[in-house]
């Protein structure tokens, strides 16, 4: 269902019949647990998180590692800190 890159790539999914008789295929909600951190970032004005994960992690389609290590689930909640926690490679 998903790339093996992405954060979804191995979260369960369930299935639900609708009224008319279709299957929907549904992604769990994704709880998982923090990595541990390397250091603490800080953001600078106007920079991205793909900048920032192209840095550290040196891949920007990895950003969504670095919500994950914070303990968001999208990439706006991060938007508003001044410090980006960095996931220690893996």
């Amino acid at each position: 269902m998903f790339n093996s890159r992405s954060r979804y790539y191995k979260t369960p999914t369930d299935s639900y019949l609708t009224a008319d008789g279709m299957e929907v295929v549904l992604v769990r909600f994704p709880m998982r647990e923090r990595p541990p951190l390397r250091g603490y970032h800080p953001r600078q004005e106007g920079q991205r998180l793909d900048q920032i994960a192209a840095h550290f992690l040196k891949d920007a389609t990895r950003a969504w590692q670095l919500c994950d290590a914070n303990g968001v689930l999208s990439p706006d909640a991060l938007a508003a800190r001044q410090l980006i926690g960095i996931p220690t490679k893996k």
